[in-house]
């Protein structure tokens, strides 16, 4: 099996361009099959304010009402991925943007109202790598944005930590898939005031217990959760680390186990 890097970039690193532009030159430089899943929450809220639109979250999760998905899909599937698609082929690396809605590659149902109607938001359920393998062995790499499709024509608004997740699950079929998820921290913090705290080692019972305790909180569950989720579908490693250290993954980071 030929090896699989995977990785996901999110918070200010994509709203930044000087941190954009190292994260692009480093990613191109990783050798062998590749794909990039991006996020871009900071400059949908931006554009929203722009154009009047209210943006609504829940515990860090985005409510998406028809408005602010006209807006997430302009902006995701448009401003940032063709941004990071034209910064890929300024440097060298041959790459193509998508939404899950292309090629049928990601397919969700929409998130059932339970105690929050999170509006158009969607829930993994099929991930079609055929054309990405398709892709990937032309020396293509592909970038995905955080939007899926329900199969009936509706554009869901989507997790980008999830897709990457479930993107590396469905392609431990064909390759040895190593999943980084890259932020502008140095891993996961013991202590979120201190950037030096970096837990170096987390598996379940450690998880668990920094769950309880609060420790760990907020955004980073769900990115663990989806890392969790990865290593359980045979996904051979999973980091948790500073974009900056793309290159030199094992240098800093939080190295995920079960």
């Amino acid at each position: 099996m030929e090896k699989l890097t995977i990785v996901k970039v999110g918070g200010k690193i994509v709203e930044e361009e000087a941190s954009l532009k190292q994260l692009l030159k480093d990613f191109s430089s990783i050798s062998g099959n590749k794909i990039l899943v991006h996020g871009g929450g900071r400059s949908a809220t931006a554009m929203a304010a722009k154009l009047g639109v209210e943006t609504k979250m829940i515990e860090g999760r985005r409510i998406t009402d028809q408005e602010m998905l006209n807006v997430v899909t302009m902006v995701y599937g448009g401003l940032v991925n063709k941004t990071i698609v034209a910064g890929l082929q300024g440097n060298g690396c041959n790459a193509v943007g998508f939404t899950g809605a292309d090629m049928d590659i990601i397919r969700s149902i929409k998130r059932p109202v339970k105690d929050i109607d999170y509006g158009f938001v969607g829930d993994v359920i099929d991930v079609n790598i055929k054309e990405l393998s398709i892709m990937m062995d032309q020396g293509i790499s592909p970038v995905m944005a955080p939007l899926t499709h329900d199969g009936k024509g509706q554009l869901l608004n989507t997790n980008a930590d999830t897709i990457a997740s479930e993107l590396a699950a469905a392609l431990t079929e064909r390759y040895k898939v190593h999943l980084i998820y890259c932020f502008e921290k140095d891993g996961v913090l013991s202590n979120p005031n201190d950037d030096n705290s970096v837990i170096y080692e987390l598996d379940t019972e450690l998880y668990k217990q920094y769950k309880t305790d609060g420790t760990i909180g907020d955004g980073m569950i769900p990115k663990l959760e989806n890392a969790f989720r990865a290593l359980n579908n045979n996904v051979v490693e999973v980091l948790i680390t500073n974009a900056a250290n793309l290159t030199r993954p094992a240098a800093k980071g939080t190295v995920v186990k079960l």
